[in-house]
Order: C-alpha cells, then structure tokens, then sequence
C-alpha cells in the first residue's frame, strides 16, 4: 500500500444527524455509545463484516445534544457512504435498558467539525424563522426573535472551536 492511500485512508468526514423520536423527553436518555452501537449494527446488517470492519476503524459520535437530538458522526471519508446509507435502517435505539423508538436525518455532511456547525448555524436560524409565523402571542415572537439574534458564534466560541479543530487536526 502506497503512503498517499493510508493518507486517504485517516482523513475523516463528519455526517451531522438529527435524532427524531415522537417523546421528545426519551432524548435525555441518549448517551454516546448507545448511538455508535447503534449505527455499528446498522451499518453490520445492511453491509455486513465488510462494511463493519471498514466503518468500525476511526468511526465515533464527536458530538451528542441530548436536548435537541443532533449528533455529529466521524468516519473514515472511503466509508462515508455505506455508513450514509445505513441510517435509514436505525428504527431504535437501546440504552439504559430501554428501546426508544427513533430514527436518524442526515442534515449535512462535512469535512470538518466547524463546516457541520456553521450548517447547524444556518439549519437552526432557518428553522427558527418558519417558527416565528406560528407564535401564538407576543411574548412567543420574542423569544423566537431573541433565539435567532442568538444563532451566531461569538468571538469567544469562534476561538474555542479554532482551538479544538487544531487538536483534531493534530491528531490525524
């Protein structure tokens, strides 16, 4: 094997995923390993040993908000697509003894962490302003408007994601 395909192969991608469940409050038992265990079998029954192997090198969720159900997954970038094509067969999720029912939306895949979160950026200013129409009084509207002023780095999260894409980096 040359030194420029070991190269391809530690380069990540990262696939930024909304986790929907119909009880909003099922959320709050999610953990990290739950969702990687999750998406391991997934990717096992749809691709078998050999997607396995090639997904389960470098594969881990970077990222779980437990609140909102957004999850950043990183993998190899050679596997990206048999690990995309594997969601749609995650229909629950087993942690703590339970099984929550879910399934997970692909919202966007990325090079770099600070790629996905400026997208999330924009996915959550979009979906704050078709919520704005649907306020049912004044003190609803702005708090909505409030939220989406608020969906911007500041300069002190701007050097905190600077510094920890640096640690990334240097880690590959």
């Amino acid at each position: 094997m040359c030194v420029c395909s070991q190269f391809v192969s530690l380069v990540g991608r990262y696939l930024l995923c909304e986790i929907n469940v119909q009880d909003r409050s099922c959320l709050l038992l999610l953990d990290d390993r739950a969702v990687a265990l999750a998406v391991k079998a997934a990717v096992a029954r749809t691709h078998g040993d050999y997607g396995a192997a090639l997904c389960s090198s470098r594969f881990s969720v970077k990222y779980l908000n437990a609140h909102t159900g957004i999850v950043f997954l990183r993998f190899p970038k050679m596997c990206y697509k048999l690990l995309w094509s594997a969601l749609p067969f995650i229909t629950c999720i087993e942690t703590r003894g339970q099984k929550i029912s879910c399934f997970l939306n692909c919202l966007h895949v990325g090079g770099t962490i600070r790629t996905c979160q400026k997208f999330l950026i924009r996915y959550n200013t979009q979906q704050l302003h078709r919520m704005l129409p649907k306020c049912k009084n004044e003190e609803e509207k702005q708090q909505v408007r409030k939220s989406i002023l608020n969906c911007t780095l500041t300069r002190g999260n701007r050097e905190e994601f600077e510094d920890s894409e640096s640690e990334e980096d240097e880690e590959e």
